[in-house]
């Protein structure tokens, strides 16, 4: 495994760069400067809203590439590399369908924020964490034809992929549903995965995948994975993502991506 021609890494955050408490490491910061130093650029890719992801990476914000709403927008700083909406028409065709599943709650994904018609404080509590940005109104039907919107997420407090999957999978053929965590699963626009949107900043920065190195843990990773030749899951990935990945590294509490990063830089010095 040649690493030394690595020029782009890109990781997933939640059960990749993030540890069980949300927490990004000292150690991965001490990290990037060195990764920098090295001229080689990071880019943070989630399922989370864009504004979330910043704040996780707020000391770093300004010098890496972000794809947020697994691919629904691609920012540098302020500038827009990737916009895919999902239109209102398939919105109003989804939450009905998604309204009659028992213990889950929808989040719709604007471009500038998330909205939110739940009352259950838990759920709240939890969604905080991924959503920074965001209303509570009392109809996200209301609201559907008011902004734009990125995707549909649904959260489920026991499985998303035993209880929500099997009741949308039939609108799988016009669009794209992935299971982004144990408890998540979003619903995009066909276009809108990570894999898309690593392609095009691989195009803007003119590096290939053969010079890409990717992280990721859940089936919302499993396009952008197919776009580097260094594609790690982590320990605790989905057994669907550890199939797929060329390579793995250790668990993201056990600092799978850091200790990859720390060979990346040592194969720079060669």
């Amino acid at each position: 495994m040649n690493l030394s021609k690595v020029k782009l890494v890109v990781s997933d955050m939640d059960g990749t760069l993030l540890n069980s408490k949300g927490e990004v490491s000292t150690l991965f910061f001490e990290l990037f400067e060195q990764i920098k130093e090295n001229n080689i650029i990071f880019c943070a890719a989630s399922g989370r809203q864009y504004n979330s992801i910043v704040s996780k990476l707020d000391a770093i914000k300004d010098d890496i590439y972000v794809i947020a709403e697994n691919g629904g927008i691609a920012k540098k700083k302020e500038e827009l590399l990737v916009l895919n909406l999902l239109s209102a028409d398939k919105i109003k065709k989804i939450l009905p369908v998604l309204k009659t599943i028992k213990n889950s709650h929808v989040v719709l994904c604007g471009k500038d924020g998330a909205f939110i018609d739940s009352k259950n404080e838990e759920f709240i509590d939890l969604f905080q964490e991924y959503y920074t940005k965001y209303k509570i109104v009392e109809d996200l039907n209301s609201i559907v034809d008011k902004e734009d919107f990125l995707k549909v997420a649904i959260y489920h407090f026991t499985s998303s992929e035993e209880y929500v999957y099997p009741i949308i999978k039939d609108l799988d053929d016009e669009l794209l549903i992935k299971i982004s965590g144990k408890n998540w699963l979003d619903i995009s626009d066909k276009k809108a995965n990570k894999g898309n949107a690593l392609r095009k900043v691989q195009q803007i920065l003119n590096i290939t995948k053969e010079e890409t190195m990717v992280f990721g843990d859940y089936h919302n990773d499993i396009e952008m994975l197919g776009e580097a030749d260094f594609s790690f899951s982590m320990k605790n990935a989905h057994k669907d993502i550890t199939k797929i990945a060329n390579y793995t590294t250790e668990s993201n509490d056990n600092y799978g991506v850091e200790k990859v990063l720390t060979k990346l830089i040592a194969s720079k010095s060669k």
